[in-house]
């Protein structure tokens, strides 16, 4: 019996043999943890560890290794061939592209969720210093919008629409897996990063891909993986740019003949309706054409309106005839199989195109990785930048430069003594003052890091940490001199703001991944987070300075005021999720995450977001064998909860109190009331997709459908005044998004020296409040000339408001409906109400294209917005036909004259309101398609960039914002006035800047 059992274990050892080898990226050499090794055609497989090194037995009989991995080619290696070192290719296809998911990565084409990806070679070099803004037009469903062109400031970012009334409708921005924070005392937070530093955006829209970060994914997460080291030769990279900047548009206003002529007529018109002859020398004195007239004495000084001596185009004035962007960036990369380092270096300095209005940004990387061992991976994130910005004021203040525009022609720019021209009878304040007499800069000081560890603890199961740190610190100073409107009767004015904000995080999960006989891949991951954050603000103003040299408050000769405050949060998390892959075709995925929030009430501190999704790649059955073209075709769909926990404050569950004087002592006083059953604002989606690709995948893409039911709203209601106050913050109501999302991506031509390439992404989204405040159905709230409302049954801030109806053409007067919508009336007050307009676009798209022919290359993106409308707030002051002294847009000229004329825009009168009210009248189309970048390139061939001893030289010419085709009549359909807060007030203009249209001259050289 025992030589028997000898006999049957010598058998099975001559039958098996123990294989060893590494599996590394052939562009690199990085070994890849995690392959699959299997035998061809048997169940026997194993996985590399985190050196990339596998070992394991395999029949005897075994002639065939299968190796792969997400993201690399399939490769199959002969078993008597050499298998000590296997080196795998990246695989170009887009299925089989590398995304970046929470606490992980997973090939394209095993995706369940809905991920949009845009490579950091896309938007690498565009001449803009905010990384929303490079992404604007190239995600299906991804409404990115700059609020004016304003440099370095406010951009927003909607995913698959608006979600909240009061919270916040960011999505949530991860670098490195550290979520971060994107919010300033002024600017954008956003424009601290180095976007050229960036490897990747990954988009997360549905619930079943954001749903692993919880509370804080209602709309969406981008994820921004930042450029890693490559093992081998070290490589210098040297970009330089330089480029001019200019508004997109110009608008035309009336010149000084125009606005004598036309406001004169206005003045008789309104004299005609009081009844008074102003020809008549004894009813001429307190006519309306003596007040005006007497004004154009006073604006015109010392020249004479009558003769037209003074003709200014104060439009113009507003803006930097010169602006300029200066771009260099320096980078590195390059280590061996153990260490690994990406470093950079950049200088960003922006001119404006207003007056007084630039950015500059100084920053730095470095990323490094090291194999410490077999088992265990080293890395440190670091981004340091520091940034300057010279800030103007908001669009609702005569200061900021557009507002120039208000100012009569007539009237000089500069007196006598060569001074700016700014008598108290001017229209309005000279804003060119602001050039010579006040300071505004912002100064931002940004650490961005993060450290982590990977474990392999045994075959197949790693455990990863991370800590990350965003640490921001910026500085407001504001000055003014005793000639500018802040500084004017009090000798000077000075202000000083300090903010403090520090955010760290921590990551702590294991990572699971098997495979079982070839059939079953699975891919577990459980872990915890944990972030603080904390803020302090601290504010001193003063007055009267000596000179206007010196404007530190240390020399106001009196502090007027002042303050300091401080906010904290916190959030404790944990989280699994599970991908289960049978067969290579049937995709099953389920995560959960559990968060726990200090912003909630003690009743609701906790809060549960589950996910699951699932897919099935049709186009691997047998029957789908003869399917032709049809090269891939997967069906997925996905239902999962996430949450809202920003933009509300950190403590509106409490009950604060506050300090206040009485009586020369302080005191205490209750300043909100307490809700501690304030909860998540949760956000239930569902979405079915499609995936497909035909001819080999050289034309592919994704079609979805998606449902995003947001309850339990968070809203400041109205309450009782015996309770000691006006609101309380309480969980009121539901919205909805509802669209359609498509994305297509072909190859179109791709021959050896001719390439050409198109992707199209379009994106429908239908928003609506589906309930408010129990059985309130409505909260009209419009406010003054923006008309914004929260409406049940219609989009968030919908404009609601009268309904113009044109001209009377006997009399010129301004008409408007009745609320039946039939009947006309010349009375404001009998005016009816009704939706007259929806900032929230029905459509939003873009569309690229990539050609290139040997060393050329032609790319170029138009970006669209469609079905949304626009409020021009400025309209009942530049466009009122005549009712205060303003300068007039020319299309005021086509006003109603005499009887019989059929126009749109009423008699002109002075001082008598005629149409200027809020009303349909200013609400236009905010349609618009853009030529959003075009970029012209050439590579020197490889001969000469040998024979100059370089790797790599190209030259390019970037525009941006090149063409815009609108019917909107303002500056620029792009346009959110700066100065109006909220969710609900979108889709206002007040004076606000275009975009910027740039030409850029670029150089890239490698060593």
């Amino acid at each position: 019996m025992g030589m028997l059992l000898l006999f049957f274990m010598h058998t099975a050892a001559a039958q098996s043999k123990l294989l060893k080898g590494k599996v590394t990226d052939s562009v690199d050499g990085v070994p890849i943890p995690g392959a699959t090794v299997s035998v061809k055609g048997t169940a026997f497989a194993t996985i590399t560890d985190a050196d990339g090194t596998f070992s394991f037995n395999v029949p005897a009989g075994a002639s065939t290794l299968v190796v792969s991995y997400i993201g690399f080619l399939t490769r199959e290696i002969s078993v008597d061939a050499g298998i000590s070192n296997i080196s795998l290719q990246a695989n170009e296809s887009s299925l089989s592209e590398v995304v970046v998911v929470g606490f992980g990565t997973k090939i394209k084409k095993d995706l369940t969720g809905n991920i949009a990806r845009i490579k950091g070679a896309e938007v690498a070099n565009t001449p803009v210093p905010n990384l929303t803004q490079a992404i604007q037009g190239r995600a299906a469903g991804v409404f990115v919008e700059s609020e004016s062109g304003r440099v370095g400031e406010g951009v927003k970012v909607r995913i698959r629409g608006s979600g909240s009334i009061s919270a916040s409708n960011s999505p949530l921005y991860v670098v490195d897996g550290i979520p971060i924070n994107d919010g300033a005392l002024s600017g954008n937070a956003l424009a601290d990063i180095n976007f050229n530093d960036v490897e990747s955006f990954d988009i997360l829209k549905d619930a079943s891909a954001a749903a692993i970060y919880g509370s804080r994914a209602a709309n969406g997460v981008v994820l921004i993986t930042t450029k890693k080291g490559r093992a081998g030769k070290t490589q210098l990279n040297v970009n330089a740019q330089y480029g001019i900047n200019k508004p997109t548009r110009h608008r035309d206003f009336l010149n000084a003949g125009e606005y004598v002529s036309f406001f004169r007529e206005a003045a008789i018109n309104s004299d005609q309706l009081d009844g008074i002859d102003p020809e008549d020398p004894a009813q001429y004195a307190g006519s309306y054409l003596e007040s005006i007239e007497d004004f154009f004495d006073g604006i015109a000084g010392w020249a004479d309106w009558r003769k037209l001596e003074n003709d200014t185009n104060w439009e113009r004035l507003a803006y930097n005839n010169n602006a300029q962007t200066r771009i260099l960036d320096l980078s590195a990369n390059g280590g061996g199989d153990k260490t690994r380092f990406y470093a950079s270096g950049s200088y960003n300095d922006q001119e404006g195109i207003l007056i007084n209005n630039a950015f500059q940004r100084i920053s730095g990387r470095l990323n490094v990785e090291h194999d410490a061992s077999s088992r265990v991976r080293l890395g440190l994130n670091m981004g340091l930048s520091r940034t300057l910005a010279n800030h103007i004021t908001n669009d609702n203040g005569f200061q900021t430069p557009l507002q120039l525009v208000a100012m009569a022609p007539i009237t000089p720019v500069r007196d006598l003594e060569g001074n700016f021209y700014n008598q108290p009878v001017t229209t309005y304040y000279n804003a060119l003052l602001e050039t010579d007499e006040v300071r505004r800069s912002s100064t931002t000081f940004r650490n961005l890091a993060s450290v982590f560890l990977n474990y392999n603890l045994i075959r197949n199961l790693t455990f990863r940490t991370e800590f990350g740190l965003d640490l921001l610190s910026q500085t407001d100073n504001y000055n003014a001199s005793p000639l500018s409107l802040r500084g004017a009767g009090i000798n000077g004015y000075g202000s000083s703001e300090w903010y403090k904000t520090i955010n760290y995080n921590t990551n702590n999960y294991f990572n699971y991944h098997t495979n079982i006989k070839g059939a079953h891949d699975i891919d577990a991951t459980l872990g915890m987070s944990f972030q603080k954050y904390s803020n302090e603000r601290a504010f001193v103003e003063g007055q009267d300075f000596p000179t206007s040299d010196l404007w530190r408050l240390t020399s106001a000769g009196e502090i007027t005021g002042g303050n300091s405050r401080g906010v904290e949060s916190s959030f404790l998390s944990y989280f699994a999720r599970t991908n289960y892959k049978l067969y290579d075709k049937y995709l099953l995925s389920l995560s959960a995450r559990v968060d726990g929030s200090s912003r909630f009430g003690s009743d609701n501190r906790y809060g549960f977001f589950p996910a699951v999704s699932a897919g099935w790649i049709i186009s691997e059955e047998p029957f789908m064998a003869g399917a032709g073209a049809l090269s891939f075709l997967k069906l997925r769909g996905s239902w999962g909860i996430t949450g809202n926990a920003d933009g509300f404050g950190n403590f509106a569950q409490l009950g604060l109190w506050g300090g206040a004087k009485y009586n020369n002592s302080s005191s205490l006083v209750p300043t909100q009331l307490a809700n501690p059953l304030l909860k998540w604002e949760k956000s239930l989606q569902t979405d079915i997709g499609v995936d497909f690709g035909f001819f080999d995948n050289r034309l592919s893409g994704e079609i979805d459908y998606y449902v995003r039911n947001t309850r339990d709203l968070i809203y400041n209601v109205p309450v009782p005044g015996t309770s000691g106050f006006a609101t309380q913050t309480v969980n009121v109501g539901s919205m909805q998004n509802k669209g359609v999302e498509f994305v297509l991506n072909s190859d179109n031509i791709a021959g050896r020296n001719f390439r050409w390439s198109t992707s199209l992404n379009l994106g429908y989204n239908k928003n609506k409040i589906v309930k408010l405040d129990g059985d309130q159905t409505e909260i009209p709230g419009n406010d003054g000339r923006y008309l914004n409302s929260l409406i049940v049954g219609q989009g968030i801030g919908v404009f609601y408001g009268p309904q113009y109806a044109g001209v009377d053409p006997d009399n010129g007067d301004a008409l408007w409906y009745e609320q039946d919508g039939k009947t006309t009336t010349n009375v404001y007050a009998n005016a009816g109400n009704f939706v007259v307009g929806d900032p929230n676009p029905d459509w939003i798209g873009g569309i690229t294209n990539t050609v290139s022919y040997k060393g050329f290359e032609l790319s170029f993106l138009f970006q669209g917005v469609f079905g949304n409308q626009i409020t021009n707030g400025a309209g009942g002051f530049m466009s009122n036909n005549g009712l205060y002294e303003d300068n007039q847009t020319k299309d005021q000229l086509r006003r109603w004259q005499k009887p019989g004329d059929v126009t749109d825009v009423p008699q002109a009168r002075l001082y008598i309101r005629n149409g200027s009210q809020a009303s349909s009248r200013y609400v236009e189309d905010g349609s618009y398609v853009r030529l959003k970048n075009l970029t012209l390139g050439y590579s020197l061939p490889s001969k000469v960039v040998n024979a100059l001893k370089i790797s790599t030289a190209r030259f390019y010419i970037t525009a941006i914002n090149l063409l815009t085709f609108t019917d909107y009549t303002g500056w620029d359909p792009e346009v959110n006035a700066n100065f109006r807060s909220g969710n609900r007030n979108q889709g206002g203009d007040f004076y606000t800047a275009p975009q910027i249209k740039s030409l850029t001259f670029g150089l890239n050289i490698g060593f």
